[in-house]
Order: structure tokens, then sequence, then C-alpha cells
């Protein structure tokens, strides 16, 4: 491996179709030589955020990291650190599973829960796997700068994202989802 996708955003293209990873938009948090690890950012779990009412007394939101461990929960916050247990995402942000310390620092308004997302699961590449869906195009590689990876995103992101890479994106972005009707 000579080149670390880490801190980038993987876009799927037309070619995923029919699973999870169909238009996501996933943050690669961790890429080495033994694989990669990385949160889908824009696809919600309804079914997690219900459950994740009985913690609080507003509506939150959860969305599935991916695949892989579903009854782990991830979380990716801005900037303020409630916890000793996490790794830095980039110097705005950091992900940390440390659900304690997390649901106190919300509860006690230490953390404001716009400054917290929360995921169910994670997307995983064992070695090289990652690469080579890259290479094979099933993924578009994008560095997104000022991307609040905070914020309640949906379908849109993945749509915005690929209008703004412009070119045969922009058809991309357009077509609908199943490109068989296209």
């Amino acid at each position: 491996m000579n080149y670390s996708y880490k801190g980038k955003i993987l876009i799927s293209t037309p070619d995923i179709s029919g699973d999870i990873f169909s238009r996501s938009v996933v943050l690669i948090v961790e890429h080495n030589e033994s694989g990669a690890f990385g949160l889908i950012l824009n696809k919600k779990n309804g079914q997690m955020s219900s459950k994740f009412k009985n913690f609080f007394d507003f509506k939150i939101e959860v969305y599935d990291g991916g695949p892989v461990e579903n009854d782990k929960v991830f979380f990716i916050v801005k900037e303020k650190k409630v916890t000793e247990i996490f790794s830095e995402i980039n110097k705005d942000f950091y992900i940390t599973e440390d659900i304690e310390s997390i649901i106190s620092a919300v509860l006690s308004k230490e953390l404001s829960i716009t400054d917290v997302k929360i995921f169910s699961g994670y997307s995983g590449w064992s070695a090289e796997q990652l690469d080579d869906e890259v290479r094979r195009k099933l993924w578009t590689v994008v560095d997104v700068y000022n991307l609040d990876y905070t914020l309640p995103n949906d379908q849109t992101l993945w749509k915005s994202i690929m209008q703004n890479l412009g070119g045969e994106y922009l058809l991309w972005a357009n077509s609908p989802e199943d490109i068989s009707l296209n």
C-alpha cells in the first residue's frame, strides 16, 4: 500500500446498487496496510434512532455506519474532548466508542447533541480490499474540506458532492437510484 485514504471521503459510484453502499458517502477514519475503517455519513437508521430516544428527552438520529458489527456504537464528536478514549480524525473531529462519557456530557450540557453524530456499525475493508475497489471504480475518493461530519445528512449529501465534482459525476448525480430505469 503506497497511499492512505485516511481522512478522505468515498463516494459510491452507480456501479454499487441495491445494498447499504448505494449512494453512500463514507468517511475513511483509518486506512493502513491491515485494511480500512470508515463510517457512512448519510444513511439514517430509524430503528436505532428509536432506541436512543430512551436515553434522551429529544429526537436523535442514529446513522448506519456500515454493515459490520451493527451492535457497536460509534460517535463522531466536534472539537470538545469529553473522553480520554478517542482517535483523532482531524484537528476538529474525533471518534469514540465511549458511550457513557458522551451520554453523560450531553445530558449535563457539557456537550451539545448538535456536536455529536451517532453510528451503528461500521464499514470495514481487509488489506488491499479498498484499494482494489477504488481501482475497479466502485468508489471515487475525494478531499472534502470544511465538511461538518456531525451535520444531519441524507441522500442530498451524495448528490451535492457528485454535482460539485462536475463532468460525468454530474450525470450520475441526476440519474435515478435504479440506473436500469434511466
